[in-house]
């Protein structure tokens, strides 16, 4: 498929007509603005045919499907992987930030009073906040390649209570305790979980997985005395725990719901935007027996059930812009730490740059002074660990969204 953008700068409907395509570019009629996907930009005036398209959204943490189809046919397929890197940045800066409050450095005060949740009313958490921009960034991408004239949007409502098997919506699993950590040591009738000690010795409440990893979600933390607690983190003592499910994925759907929603009808006030439910797609699914991925339900949700499908899907991956750490984490002998800010441009190439090398079109995910690089595909298929800038040839620069074309059929289920 190739996309078609006016002399104006709006977008008109695809075609396959590929031999009109390159007649045009040779002509000088056309130019190509974005390889992949492939889309080009009338540079004369010509009629401009628009039909209604429709784009369905199966809106997701992990995963999101997106679908522009007709009465017709599929006119693109993509599958968005939101970042999920936010709470572990956040966690690092905010250990780096403690430690250095700690050591006869530089010191940075507490702050308690200028808190951004106080002052801003419908203040989001920046892992919910990111994750619904890249939902947003996706959506703005396709309707600059299509002339989309409606949006519909999957959203998801759980019962958390349900989910845990507590159905008593009044007295939660913590009702009438204090705090986590009090209620952490009642669930486990003030005992160690190790070593079955429960009188005469000092109680602490460890996290299973890492506070960074797991939060203190209370299925993630477990009640160890003094003595296996410092044993378990010089490393002398196994423990062999699994924490219960994570219920992150969860939250977010449930808070994301409505904010999605709103930005949507706030940002394209000439696009009509709806709400659908997973029973509905669920429906219909099983009718048209069509099977279960994440694009799959995204066309389901646009309603267009007769539509062609496309033979091709993309792979969009969001990637941050700036790296503002100052240095590396890794703290070397007598405390020197290395500079975090290596150049922009490392031999006329920059991280997330999309290049070929033998054949083979990949990113640039690392890179080293020596002029060695690394690249990989979006699916993190490895095409080089180690190669010479002088073997690669630049094709576009990076963007704030890398896209990658896949076969169809690669999509993640569920």
């Amino acid at each position: 498929m190739v996309y078609v953008i006016s002399k104006n700068g709006n977008p008109i409907m695809p075609t396959k007509d590929y031999r009109k395509v390159r007649l045009l570019l040779k002509s000088k009629k056309a130019k190509v603005i974005i390889r992949t996907p492939f889309t080009i930009q009338l540079l004369t005036t010509s009629h401009c045919y628009i039909q209604n398209i429709t784009l369905g959204v199966d809106a997701g943490s992990k995963y999101v499907g997106l679908s522009a189809t007709t009465e017709k046919q599929e006119l693109l397929s993509a599958e968005l992987h939101p970042r999920n890197d936010v709470v572990k940045l956040l966690s690092d800066r905010r250990e780096f930030r403690t430690s250095r409050r700690n050591r006869k450095t530089r010191h940075r005060k507490k702050r308690f009073n200028n808190r951004v949740h106080s002052k801003h009313k419908g203040w989001l958490a920046p892992s919910v906040e990111v994750k619904i921009w890249n939902h947003i960034q996706a959506i703005k991408y396709i309707i600059k390649l299509l002339p989309i004239s409606k949006i519909i949007v999957e959203t998801a409502e759980f019962d958390i209570q349900k989910l845990k098997g507590n159905i008593d919506y009044q007295h939660g699993e913590m009702y009438g305790e204090y705090n986590v950590r009090q209620y952490i040591l009642h669930r486990d009738n003030y005992t160690c979980q190790n070593c079955g000690a429960n009188k005469d010795v000092k109680l602490h409440v460890h996290h299973i997985e890492s506070r960074k990893t797991g939060g203190n979600a209370p299925n993630n933390l477990i009640t160890l005395c003094e003595h296996c607690h410092k044993e378990y983190h010089e490393g002398k003592l196994n423990l062999k725990l699994r924490r219960g499910k994570s219920y992150r994925d969860v939250s977010f759907m449930g808070i994301m719901r409505k904010t999605l929603i709103k930005r949507l009808i706030k940002m394209f006030p000439n696009i009509e935007v709806k709400e659908t439910l997973g029973y509905i797609t669920k429906y219909y699914r099983e009718k048209y027996n069509i099977k279960k991925t994440h694009i799959s339900d995204a066309f389901i949700i646009s309603k267009n059930f007769n539509a062609k499908r496309l033979g091709e899907n993309l792979l969009i991956v969001p990637k941050r812009r700036h790296n503002r750490k100052l240095h590396k984490s890794k703290i070397y002998k007598g405390g020197y730490r290395k500079s975090n800010q290596t150049p922009k441009y490392v031999f006329g190439y920059q991280l997330f740059d999309r290049v070929i090398y033998n054949g083979q079109e990949g990113f640039i995910f690392g890179r080293r002074s020596s002029g060695s690089f690394d690249i990989r595909k979006l699916n993190s298929e490895v095409i080089s660990h180690s190669i010479s800038y002088k073997k690669l040839k630049l094709i576009e620069y990076r963007k704030s969204l890398l896209i990658e074309r896949e076969v169809c059929g690669t999509s993640s289920n569920g």
